[in-house]
């Protein structure tokens, strides 16, 4: 029986080389600590780097490599390497939505949190459960209203991408402008756009109504 896949993130504060041994002593434990759990350590991440700022190049390749690789735990020293302050809570909170276990060799198992630790995760994932709502809310309001103002998807969007019903691979401008006259913002017509197939970046949305608009002050 394979074991189940695993990843170890280890951090120290300064770049300085005094800090080489914190690292590789970390490294050394958490293998062993893995193996003794029964876990396979697939990849190690590193970062010299402060707790309080959550831009960590090691951090950053850690959480991108889990989702990719769909790896379901981590095993770091202690939570503080994951962060400090406001930063380690948005770890936390974005390991938690990862379903991620973490394992710290201080708790000598899953990590424990304090009571005050879990009830702010609490908040913050009912917090984002009502955001999304809130969302969801404010792009059926603006399609109500495009409808109420003349805006029929049925007939502007009609046969457009992949008859077979793939993902569309792009939108074009004039539904983009469509949908911008009816009142609507970039983030709604984004949403809308996805919503009926589109795979269009808000960015790409605002970048082509912008170059209509260009487009329209040179003919003029």
């Amino acid at each position: 029986m394979m074991n189940e896949k695993a990843v170890i993130y280890c951090r120290v504060s300064t770049e300085k080389e005094t800090q080489d041994t914190s690292i590789e002593r970390q490294e050394i434990e958490l293998k062993s600590f893995a193996k003794e759990k029964g876990y396979e350590v697939v990849e190690v991440f590193t970062d010299r780097h402060s707790g309080y700022d959550i831009e960590r190049e090691g951090l950053l390749d850690l959480l991108e490599y889990m989702k990719e690789y769909n790896i379901p735990t981590l095993f770091v020293q202690d939570e503080t390497r994951l962060g400090r302050g406001n930063g380690r809570m948005a770890v936390l909170h974005l390991l938690k939505k990862m379903n991620v276990d973490i394992f710290t060799l201080s708790d000598s198992g899953n990590l424990k949190l304090n009571e005050m630790d879990t009830m702010l995760l609490e908040i913050l994932a009912l917090v984002e459960e009502y955001q999304r709502k809130l969302h969801n809310a404010k792009i059926r309001r603006g399609m109500r209203r495009a409808v109420e103002n003349g805006y029929r998807p049925e007939n502007n969007l009609k046969d457009r991408g992949n008859p077979e019903g793939r993902e569309r691979i792009d939108a074009p401008i004039e539904q983009i402008v469509n949908l911008r006259q009816t009142g609507m913002t970039f983030e709604e017509i984004t949403a809308t756009l996805k919503g009926l197939g589109f795979q269009i970046s808000k960015a790409t949305v605002h970048r082509r109504f912008k170059e209509y608009e260009e487009n329209l002050e040179q003919i003029k």
